[in-house]
């Protein structure tokens, strides 16, 4: 066995869980969402424009991923009814991605599990102050690895 220094036994661990942690969250997003008739994919990208329309771009860089999966998703979208495409003032090319009534809806469906997870995952976790907790962790260590 090779012992590594405490800070990159730390990343590898890190890694892990969070590589974990990824495939639980996803199956747990399939499972919500698929009543309502969406893809976790789709549920994560219709949940990046609910408070505000964006430019395709601009959701992969809160998300993290690339612009072109987002792009196919939100193609996918505007296909069946659940987003549209809106004119962007600050740039012509790249238009505005704004969910139709019927993607809110269809998030709206969505609701009623995942209040229902978050809330059993509160209690395993000790508390609603736990759990923001365990949230504000992560998000710190999301921003850490923005800065590398």
């Amino acid at each position: 066995m090779i012992e590594a220094p405490l800070p990159a036994a730390s990343l590898s661990r890190s890694a892990l869980a969070v590589f974990r942690l990824n495939g639980r969250f996803l199956g747990v997003a399939e499972e919500l969402a698929a009543p309502a008739g969406l893809t976790a994919a789709w549920w994560q990208v219709l949940g990046a424009v609910l408070a505000e329309p964006l430019p395709v771009a601009g959701i992969a860089r809160a998300m993290g991923i690339t612009r072109q999966s987002v792009q196919r998703i939100a193609d996918l979208l505007v296909d069946r009814g659940l987003a549209e495409y809106r004119t962007n003032p600050a740039h012509r090319r790249a238009k505005l991605l704004a969910p139709t009534e019927e993607g809110y809806q269809a998030v709206r469906r969505i609701t009623p599990g995942h209040v229902e997870v978050a809330g059993r995952l509160s209690e395993l976790l000790g508390g609603d102050a736990e759990f923001a907790a365990v949230a504000e962790v992560l998000e710190r260590l999301a921003r850490a690895l923005d800065e590398l």
